[in-house]
């Protein structure tokens, strides 16, 4: 993290369309800052310019306009910055590197999250069941996809979470294959909600499950639980009021 004091502010410039290891020079650069630790960069697109070919590039010469110069810009610590030359030079290749003496007068800051504001992070384990329902993708219920009204009836009876997958290849109890679009005309391709919550829950809710899947298959089972959660002491206070 940085603090104020001395620091650097490196700039690499290349061209738009440099590649590295197959993928955009510029946005190698970036990814390699990012995962080696640096506290943030900024890539520009310049709209003109000339290099060591002394070739003008220009966005008003339509066939030149890919080979823009682009500019990857961070500012680190002086031993950061030196630490990262080595493969910098080998990512820019026939590119530029600059490197000045800057003050670093105000870091940037994390914004802090509610989360984080609220308490710390806790880890709780438990047993809750799973629930899988297996519909069809054409499958209605009020005029509207059944998946999505499934997944709205969980959400108002305060389920802990379901995610919905849309399956490429499977046959239900009709026995008729279902495939994605890309393979056959079938539209109707078998759909999974996937469900965790408490036992307890989960069977207050099979009611109106029971209403809504006229065609479908709908399991439970057993899993382990392990929750982090950031807003603890929020929803220990509404499990409070609720009892």
């Amino acid at each position: 993290m940085l603090t104020p004091g001395p620091g650097k502010k490196v700039a690499a410039y290349v061209a738009e369309d440099q590649q590295y290891h197959g993928n955009a020079a510029y946005a190698a650069i970036l990814d390699f800052l990012f995962f080696h630790g640096v506290s943030g960069a900024t890539v520009t697109r310049g709209i003109a310019g000339f290099g060591a070919d002394h070739h003008l590039h220009t966005t008003r010469l339509v066939d030149l306009a890919v080979r823009l110069p682009v500019k990857v810009e961070f500012i680190e610590t002086a031993a950061k910055a030196e630490e990262l030359l080595p493969k910098l030079h080998e990512m820019v290749g026939t590119g530029l590197i600059e490197m000045q003496d800057t003050t670093i007068v105000k870091p940037a800051e994390k914004k802090q999250s509610r989360a984080n504001r609220e308490g710390p992070p806790l880890k709780r384990e438990g047993k809750a069941k799973m629930m899988r329902i297996y519909i069809g993708e054409n499958d209605k219920w009020n005029g509207k996809p059944l998946h999505e009204g499934i997944v709205n009836g969980l959400r108002a009876h305060d389920i802990a979470g379901v995610t919905v997958y849309r399956g490429i290849l499977g046959y239900g109890a009709n026995r008729r294959i279902h495939k994605d679009a890309k393979l056959s005309l079938s539209h109707d391709r078998p759909i999974l909600l996937s469900v965790i919550d408490t036992e307890e829950k989960l069977q207050k809710f099979m009611p109106i499950l029971d209403e809504m899947v006229q065609q479908g298959l709908v399991v439970l089972s057993d899993a382990d639980v392990i929750k982090y959660t950031h807003n603890y002491q929020q929803s220990e206070r509404r499990q409070e009021a609720q009892q």
